[in-house]
């Protein structure tokens, strides 16, 4: 159950002690075989163990019983926040993880630069995992498309990802994805999840329409997916919800912009 903002305020006092929080994702597994051990089972953890002895132990459901979360809603749920009723798409958190100041009217999603053979069929969903030089150029190429009067922005993320941010008045992001998630189809039109947002993927489809054209000789970058079409949700930040004044270190574009969304300050990891 959601714990009220209102009873977390009576809690806040003024305190000299600092916390470090340390979110190791991806840590569990599964045994390989059944009555098996998981990687961190078998694995030597000194250190971890000395932290558990010391520690105060127990669990968690970020989202509810039987949901397996990504990584945005995990770490909300994780930093104190109902995933649920602050849901984000993946778009948005990408766009702030490299930095990008998205305003409330943008949407923002997860671009791949991707590889169609003659019949647009997708070969490979991440065209090879294009070397991040190689990329940029590819990036900037796409800066120039114009649909209307439409701001797009596109910003290189690392290898063969990128994020994408249309910016207008009244755009929807209640789009579906142009991801099918295998080779041997073509990628999907964006279409309108609900009614309202049709506008906005007529919009995408005319974006993805020209990109397909400058494209069409950069093989094996040929093509692009977008996924995550997000806009921001009006977060309260962690020294509003908490009274703690946080800083996240982390490298990963998603960790950083859910990190950012909080109000925490990203530090510089270069």
């Amino acid at each position: 159950m959601p714990v009220e903002s209102s009873f977390l305020q009576n809690l806040i006092q003024p305190a000299d002690t600092k916390i470090v929080m340390i979110i190791m994702d991806g840590l569990g597994g599964l045994p390989r075989e059944p009555g098996g051990k998981t990687e961190l089972e078998t694995a030597f953890t000194p250190h971890l163990d000395q932290l558990a002895g010391q520690s105060a132990c127990g669990l968690t459901i970020p989202v509810g019983p039987g949901i397996t979360p990504g990584s945005g809603p995990g770490h909300l749920a994780i930093f104190g926040y109902d995933p649920i009723q602050y849901n984000i798409g993946r778009g948005a958190l990408e766009a702030l993880g490299v930095g990008f100041e998205l305003g409330p009217e943008d949407v923002a999603a997860r671009g791949n630069f991707c590889t169609v053979d003659a019949a647009g069929l997708l070969t490979d969903r991440r065209a090879g995992r294009l070397p991040t030089e190689e990329s940029r150029h590819l990036v900037d190429l796409l800066c120039t498309i114009r649909v209307e009067s439409i701001q797009f922005f596109l910003k290189l993320i690392k290898e063969h990802r990128f994020a994408f941010v249309m910016r207008a008045p009244g755009l929807s992001d209640d789009l579906t994805e142009t991801d099918p998630l295998k080779t041997g189809v073509a990628p999907r039109p964006v279409t309108a999840a609900v009614a309202g947002s049709e506008k906005a993927a007529s919009l995408v489809n005319k974006f993805l329409d020209e990109a397909k054209v400058l494209l069409a000789e950069k093989y094996p970058a040929n093509m692009i997916l977008l996924r995550g079409f997000a806009k921001l949700p009006a977060l309260p930040s962690y020294a509003e919800r908490f009274g703690l004044h946080a800083a996240s270190i982390a490298i990963h574009g998603m960790y950083r912009g859910v990190s950012s969304l909080a109000g925490m300050q990203v530090l510089d990891t270069v």
